[in-house]
């Protein structure tokens, strides 16, 4: 069985972006019955120099349905717009990235290892190939702020389990 750079990115990046939407829903909860407003669990961080709990989530869409824009256009930078600020719109645009993805047709998904990709931010730049680009730069980032995302609702007290972070598993059927 041939295994390709589809088969190594993208049920994995669909699978845990479900678990990112299911942590947007349960910080939802929780801060209602909490009787929280929803800037108090969106702006929730682990600690003061990183980024809150909004941002790891608008980042996990972007080091997967963002980053594969990024390598088709041969060029991938941080997005710096805000995240959204409630609840909704941080849920659509998770949704928006799971879209994407499932949207993508294989054969040309893995044409991507055959172009370059550079990472810049500002005047840094770093040259990548295509799918050395997605699995060994954007997809430890995704894992990262999907991590992020769940430990910061861990820390604000909100119930959660290793099953809200694998989300759902696929399993031999």
């Amino acid at each position: 069985m041939t295994f390709s750079l589809y088969d190594a990115v993208i049920p994995s990046n669909l699978q845990i972006l479900g678990a990112v939407e299911g942590l947007v829903d349960k910080a939802e909860v929780y801060a209602a019955e909490k009787h929280m407003a929803a800037a108090d669990m969106i702006e929730a961080r682990l600690t003061a120099d990183m980024l809150p709990f909004g941002f790891q989530v608008k980042s996990s869409v972007e080091h997967s349905a963002g980053a594969i824009a990024g390598v088709r256009a041969g060029s991938f930078s941080p997005n710096l717009s805000p995240w959204p600020a409630d609840f909704a719109g941080l849920r659509a645009l998770v949704q928006e990235g799971i879209a994407t993805l499932k949207a993508l047709d294989r054969d040309a998904f893995d044409s991507l290892t055959a172009g370059d990709c550079e990472f810049r931010m500002r005047d840094f730049v770093l040259p990548f190939g295509g799918a050395t680009f997605l699995l060994s730069f954007s997809q430890p980032n995704f894992y990262f702020h999907a991590t992020t995302a769940y430990a910061i609702l861990r820390a604000k007290g909100v119930k959660l389990g290793k099953q809200d972070f694998l989300g759902q598993l696929r399993v031999k059927r």
